[in-house]
């Protein structure tokens, strides 16, 4: 018998909600996470130096031609980084909260979709668990380690990240494990 996406509506919303409390667990109650960010020496002749910049993304120093000597020095002087600028506005946590929950729905969808069409109804727990815990793992955490690779972003919150949705993963795979569709 073939497992349909929408026979695994509950694992995928179930475990979307349990990634969802593990989440806001991890960044509001863990340690780890406390000492991610600080603030910039000199606040406010920064605040004031980026004001009516538009919101986006701004390489600093900002070149495209690597040969340029004059480019080359403000590398060698620092500062060097990324800077992301958003709208003026207080966080929108409800908003953040929401859009966070709806990825964790489609990662469960993800999750279905593969498992579905890897292993038929009736397969035993572990083999479940293993197959939506990885594609799990995979999906919450892999896309990040580039950012490190690139674009400057500290390994050591890459390898947070990794971890948490290994964490995540677990519990993703053991939804499904739980909630497969017999024979």
């Amino acid at each position: 018998m073939d497992v349909t996406i929408l026979s695994l509506w509950l694992p995928i919303l179930l475990s979307a909600v349990i990634v969802w409390i593990l989440s806001a667990i991890v960044w509001t109650v863990m340690p780890h996470r406390k000492t991610e960010f600080s603030g910039v020496p000199n606040e406010e002749a920064v605040r004031g130096a980026l004001k009516g910049a538009a919101p986006g993304q701004y390489w600093v120093p900002w070149g495209q031609n690597m040969k340029d000597p004059e480019l080359l020095q403000k590398y060698k002087e620092g500062p060097t980084g990324i800077i992301q600028l958003w709208q003026p506005n207080v966080p929108n946590m409800p908003k953040a909260m929401v859009l966070g929950f709806l990825y964790y729905v489609v990662v469960g969808i993800v999750v279905a979709y593969i498992t579905s069409r890897t292993l038929p109804a009736g397969t035993e727990y572990l083999q479940v668990h293993r197959v939506a815990g990885c594609t799990a793992w995979l999906a919450y955490s892999f896309a990040v380690i580039p950012d490190s690779i690139w674009f400057g972003k500290p390994w050591s919150s890459t390898v947070k990240t990794v971890f948490e949705a290994l964490v995540y993963g677990l519990f993703t795979g053991g939804v499904f494990g739980w909630l497969w569709p017999g024979m």
